[in-house]
C-alpha cells in the first residue's frame, strides 16, 4: 500500500466549519485518480475480501469506481446502491445518515440468498454502511464481508451491528496532517 500511503500524505485537508476534511482521490475523485493508485487499491481488496460471492455491492458515489475495477478484476457482477429509486420490482429503500447529510438510498438486484461483498470507499461515521448492511439483512442476502480502502479510526454506527469492516489502511487527521495507524 506504498502508493496509497504517500497519496493520503500528500491528499489536502480542507477546515470544513472545524473539521478536518481529508480531499483524496479515492474517497473525493479529487485530487485526479492516477491508474496506478486505483490499481494499488484494487490488488489489496482483492487480497483482503472474501471473493467467494454472487454479487458485488458498493453504494454511490464513492465506492463505484472502486467495485467496478474489482468487478471487472473478477468478473463478480456489480450492484451499485443508488440515491435515485427507480420503482423497479423488488427495489428496497434505505434511510443513511452520515456525518454530513442524510438521504435516501435504493438496492436493486439484491435477492434473499444472495451472498454479496460490500466495498466502499471510506468508513467515517458508519452511518451508510450500517444503513447497507440492514437492507441487505431485511432482504435475506448474506453479507460475506465488507471491505473498506480508509478507515478513520474511531467509533462508528457500524459498530452497532453485527458486521465488522476490513480496511486497507487506518488513519486520523491531526493537525492538518495524516497520520497512518
Amino acid at each position: 500500500m506504498e502508493r496509497l500511503q504517500q497519496s493520503l500524505h500528500e491528499a489536502p485537508i480542507v477546515d470544513k466549519d472545524g473539521y478536518e476534511y481529508l480531499v483524496h482521490p479515492i474517497s473525493n475523485g479529487v485530487p485526479m485518480l492516477d491508474p496506478a493508485l486505483l490499481r494499488e487499491v484494487v490488488v489489496g481488496v482483492t487480497q483482503a475480501a472474501d471473493l467467494d460471492v454472487d454479487k458485488i455491492v458498493a453504494p454511490e458515489a464513492m465506492g463505484i469506481h472502486i467495485a467496478t475495477a474489482l468487478s471487472l478484476q473478477t468478473d463478480i457482477p456489480l450492484v451499485v446502491i443508488r440515491k435515485r429509486q427507480y420503482g423497479l420490482d423488488g427495489e428496497v429503500a434505505l434511510h443513511q445518515t452520515t456525518g454530513y447529510s442524510e438521504s435516501e438510498m435504493y438496492i436493486n438486484d439484491v435477492e434473499e440468498g444472495d451472498r454479496v461483498l460490500i466495498v466502499d470507499d471510506l468508513l467515517s461515521t458508519g452511518g451508510t454502511l450500517a444503513a447497507v448492511t440492514g437492507a441487505l439483512d431485511d432482504i435475506g442476502a448474506e453479507i460475506s464481508d465488507i471491505v473498506v480502502v480508509i478507515r478513520k479510526v474511531g467509533s462508528s454506527a457500524l459498530d452497532d451491528t453485527d458486521y465488522e469492516a476490513t480496511s486497507l489502511i487506518d488513519i486520523t487527521v491531526e493537525d492538518g496532517e495524516v497520520i497512518i495507524h
